[in-house]
């Protein structure tokens, strides 16, 4: 199985990037788009593990917590690596101080129980929005999108407050990647 574990998003942020990638989408309509109900923080991307670790992975996570919820603001865009060659469509994310904090003990936990290697980059709170194939999209509609992202590039889609994370399972589908929350877990001591 393909696992991750991630923060949800409010329904109404959910709502406001529904109708921003409804209207961003007619300008690059070949880029792969994110579906609104798939959206997600992502705090471990996990990868590949045997059904069998499910378990110890479950385990691990239900020893992660945090003194406080993490306050996140969904505001600006951009783009991976950059403008000149977007790969990535992203939504800022703006986290307490304790977000950071949350990924690195999650990645620490899953290290230590179940032998999965830690990432090589820094942890960049982001929410993907669409992936953009060069091969497979048109520069003029690649420039149209980076135009049209750019005049919103300052935008607020609004803000939440997560008591909780969930792991994820990802299956890969023509259709596009279809996400099943397996386990919830709540990592604020006394939110429960």
């Amino acid at each position: 199985m393909r696992l991750f574990v991630a923060l949800d998003l409010p329904e109404d942020v959910r709502r406001g990037l529904s109708d921003l990638v409804g209207s961003l989408r007619k300008e690059c309509p070949s880029a792969r788009w994110i579906r609104p109900e798939s959206m997600h923080v992502t705090l471990e991307f996990i990868g590949h593990v045997p059904d069998e670790k499910l378990d110890a992975i479950a385990q691990a996570l239900g020893k992660t917590f945090a003194a406080e919820p993490v306050d996140i603001a969904f505001q600006a865009l951009g783009f991976f690596p950059n403008e000149r060659r977007p790969r990535v469509l992203w939504c800022g994310v703006q986290a307490s101080p304790n977000l950071a904090p949350l990924a690195a003990d999650i990645e620490s936990s899953l290290e230590m129980a179940v032998g999965i290697a830690r990432e090589s980059r820094p942890y960049v709170p982001h929410l993907t929005l669409a992936r953009i194939d060069p091969e497979k999209v048109a520069r003029e509609s690649v420039e149209k999108l980076v135009n049209a992202a750019m005049e919103l590039k300052t935008t607020d889609f609004g803000s939440a407050r997560a008591t909780e994370f969930y792991l994820y399972e990802s299956v890969l589908k023509p259709s596009g990647a279809e996400y099943t929350k397996l386990r919830t877990f709540p990592f604020v001591k006394g939110a429960a």
